[in-house]
C-alpha cells in the first residue's frame, strides 16, 4: 500500500540516448538518474528487461525468459572499461534516433559475443562462479535453450527433435556437452548484464530514486519457461498451445488483442504450489523495488482463444486463480510492492481482489474524458490515495498525439471544461502532467514523452500492431537542466518531492 506522495518518470532503458542504436545500462542511464534526482523524482519506471526473441520486433512483452536479462542493454563502454572490448570496437555506429532492432542485434550482438568469448578465455574471478551457482535454477536451462535455438536456426522448441523437445535427461546432457562453449558465453552475458544493472540500481538508490519494473502476465511459447515447464501451460501432446491469450474488444482495440501466448493451466500451477510464479515474483522484486503486475484482471478471469484463430473475438472468459494465487504470493514474498494494472474490461471480481489485498491500482488520465461521466474513476477528483496516476501508458498515444490525432470534439470540450481553459497542442501535455501531479493518488508517473510534450511520432506501442513499435529514443539535448528544473518546480508545488 502506498503511504507517501511521490512521483516518477516512465522511461524504458531502450529509449535512453545511446551511441550504439539502443539505450543501455551505461553512462546515459547514470545521467538520467542524475536528472531524476535534480528533478525531485523518486521513481524510475521501466518496461520488462527480459531478452526478446528475434521474431518479436523488440517487444519487451515477448521475452524468451522471465528470469534472464536482455543482453542488448549491456553497455559497450563499460565493457571497454573492463578490458573486454577495444576502443576501436566501440566507436559510435551512426544509428538514427529510433531503435532498429535488427541492426542492433547484428552489430551489437556480435560485439557482445566477442566480449563474452574474451571473458571465457580470461581468468574469471569468483563472482562469476558465485553468480552461476546462485542463479542455476534458471540460468542453466536458459543458456542451453539459447544455444539450442541458435543451433536449430530459431525453430520453435516444439519442432526440435522429440528427445530434446520433451527434455530426455540423456539428450539434455549430451546437448550441454556439445554446446558447452555457446552455453558458457550465454552465462557470461547474463552475468555482465545483471552486474551492470545492479550497479545502476545501486547508483539510483544513492540518488534517492527507486526502480519500478513490469511483469507481463504471459510468456511467449518459444521461451525457456514454457520449454522447461510445459505442464504449467495448456499444450497438446506435441507441446503446442491449444488455446492462446488475449483480450476481447476494449479501450485499446475494437477487435480485441490476440497475443498468441500460451495460457496457464492454473489447476496444475495450484497443485505445485505456484512455485514457478513464486520464483518469478521473487526474482522481479530483487531486480526492482516495485513491480507493475501486467493485465491483473487475468488473475480474476482471463480471455482464451482457440489456437489458430486470427482475431481475439472468438474467445471466452475463463476463471483465474484469484484469491488463492494472491494469498500464496503475498504470504511467501517479503514486503511485496505490487501495482495492479487494472485497465481494460474490469469487473466486480477484479475490484474485489484489488481491495482485499490493498494493492495500488492505476488511473490513466487519457481515459478520463471519453464520455463526460463525472463518476469516472479516471477523473482526478475521483482518484483514491492508494493508486498510481499516469498521464498515459506505453500502450497509449502520447498526450499531444492523442489531442492532435485521436481526441473527438466532445473529448476536447470536456477537457477544456474540466480545466477551465482552452487546450492547445503546445500546452495539453503539460496540463496533463499538472493534473497528474495535483491528483490525490499517492504516486504520479509521467511518461517521458509527455514531460517533453512530444507528439504521435514518439508513441511506444500500438496494441494489436506487430511491427513499428518500441522504437522511440530520446535525444541527449532534450534531457537537460531546463527539463529538470521544470519538473522539480511542479513536483514541489504538489508536495511530491
Amino acid at each position: 500500500m502506498l503511504n507517501r506522495r511521490s512521483s516518477g518518470i516512465l522511461m524504458h532503458i531502450t529509449s535512453l540516448p545511446a551511441t550504439h542504436g539502443i539505450g543501455d545500462f551505461g553512462p546515459q542511464a547514470y545521467k538520467f538518474a542524475d536528472l531524476l534526482k535534480s528533478a525531485g523524482q523518486g521513481y524510475w519506471q521501466v518496461l520488462p528487461l527480459n531478452p526478446v526473441g528475434p521474431m518479436h520486433h523488440g517487444s519487451p512483452y515477448s521475452g524468451i525468459s522471465t528470469f534472464a536479462m536482455n543482453t542488448l542493454l549491456i553497455s559497450l563502454e563499460m565493457l571497454h572499461c573492463e578490458g573486454l572490448l577495444g576502443i576501436d570496437e566501440i566507436q559510435p555506429d551512426g544509428a538514427s534516433d529510433g531503435v532498429d532492432y535488427a541492426s542492433v542485434t547484428r552489430h551489437k550482438g556480435s560485439l557482445l559475443l566477442k566480449a563474452a568469448e574474451r571473458y571465457v578465455t580470461s581468468q574469471k574471478d569468483g563472482r562469476f562462479e558465485q553468480f552461476c551457482e546462485e542463479e542455476a535454477g534458471w540460468l542453466d536451462d536458459f543458456a542451453l535453450f539459447v544455444a539450442l535455438s541458435d543451433a536449430f536456426d530459431g525453430r520453435e522448441w516444439s519442432d526440435w527433435p522429440k528427445e530434446l523437445r520433451d527434455r530426455h535427461a540423456d539428450s539434455l546432457q549430451a546437448a550441454r556437452q556439445e554446446h558447452k562453449e555457446a552455453i558458457a558465453k550465454q552465462k557470461v552475458l547474463q552475468y555482465l548484464a545483471v552486474s551492470q544493472w545492479r550497479k545502476l540500481k545501486a547508483y539510483c538508490h544513492e540518488q534517492g530514486v527507486k526502480m519500478i519494473g513490469d511483469v507481463p502476465i504471459y510468456v511467449i511459447h518459444h521461451s525457456a519457461d514454457v520449454w522447461v515447464h510445459p505442464e504449467l501451460f495448456k499444450l497438446d501432446r506435441n507441446r503446442r498451445p491449444t488455446v492462446i491469450g488475449g483480450v476481447p474488444p476494449d479501450m485499446f482495440s475494437k477487435t480485441g488483442q490476440l497475443w498468441g501466448t500460451p495460457v496457464y493451466d492454473w489447476e496444475a500451477a495450484q497443485k505445485e504450489g505456484y512455485q514457478w510464479w513464486l520464483a518469478r515474483m521473487a526474482m522481479n522484486l530483487r531486480v526492482f523495488d516495485m513491480v507493475r503486475l501486467d493485465h491483473f484482471r487475468g488473475f480474476a478471469g482471463y480471455w482464451e482463444v482457440p489456437a489458430g484463430e486470427e482475431v481475439a473475438i472468438k474467445g471466452q472468459w475463463m476463471p483465474g486463480p484469484g484469491e488463492d494465487f494472491l494469498k500464496a504470493i503475498l504470504a511467501r514474498i517479503e514486503s511485496p510492492s505490487i501495482i495492479a494494472e487494472d485497465l481494460g474490461v474490469i469487473t466486480a471480481d477484479v475490484r474485489e481482489l484489488i481491495a482485499k489485498f490493498r494493492l495500488p491500482s492505476m488511473k490513466v488520465l487519457l481515459f478520463a474524458f471519453d464520455e463526460g461521466d463525472r463518476s469516472s474513476t479516471y477523473l482526478p477528483h475521483n482518484h483514491m490515495p492508494n493508486s498510481v496516476v499516469y498521464t498515459g501508458t506505453h500502450d497509449n498515444n502520447t498526450v499531444r498525439g492523442w489531442w492532435e490525432k485521436e481526441a473527438t470534439k466532445g473529448e476536447k470540450r470536456r477537457l477544456d471544461d474540466y480545466m477551465g481553459r482552452e487546450m492547445t497542442a503546445e500546452t495539453v501535455a503539460w496540463e496533463f502532467v499538472r493534473m497528474a501531479m495535483m491528483s490525490s493518488s499517492m504516486l504520479a508517473v509521467i511518461p517521458m514523452q509527455d514531460a517533453l510534450g512530444l507528439g504521435a511520432e514518439a508513441r511506444m506501442n500500438h496494441p494489436g500492431r506487430v511491427r513499428g513499435n518500441w522504437k522511440w529514443r530520446a535525444r541527449s539535448e532534450e534531457l537537460g537542466n531546463e527539463l529538470a528544473a521544470k519538473l522539480r518546480h511542479i513536483t514541489e508545488i504538489y508536495d511530491r518531492v
